[in-house]
């Protein structure tokens, strides 16, 4: 019903920027926030940054002086443009969306499939 296809994950050399990209496609009614994680251990992921259509963010930290989250309504997209790039970034990036589907008031979270972002040497 709904599917988040992520890009623009790679390698990229400490120092450096790359912009990942997560576009959602489906029956979506609304969407309440959109979203960035990244994954710190096998059973944990760190929320990274956040926005909601009225573009309110909240990062993590670590990267608030780094990334940038942004989003484009009508597009049903979200991006994260990282700077300055360190090894301790080096994560699978994954989106995640609040939203509720056509004709339903019921909120689901939907998750991405994953990138990954390799920051080394």
């Amino acid at each position: 019903q709904v599917q988040l296809v992520e890009s623009g994950g790679g390698l990229v050399q400490p120092g450096g920027s790359l912009r990942l990209s997560c576009a959602a496609s489906g029956s979506i009614s609304s969407i309440y926030t959109m979203a960035w994680f990244r994954q710190v251990s096998e059973n944990q992921r760190e929320r990274v940054a956040i926005i909601t259509p009225g573009g309110d963010t909240y990062y993590l930290d670590s990267v608030e002086d780094r990334f940038t989250i942004s989003i484009d309504n009508a597009k049903n997209t979200v991006y994260l443009q990282m700077n300055s790039l360190k090894p301790e970034d080096t994560a699978v990036y994954y989106c995640n969306a609040v939203l509720s589907l056509a004709a339903s008031a019921v909120k689901y979270s939907v998750w991405g499939q994953g990138t990954q972002v390799t920051v080394s040497s």
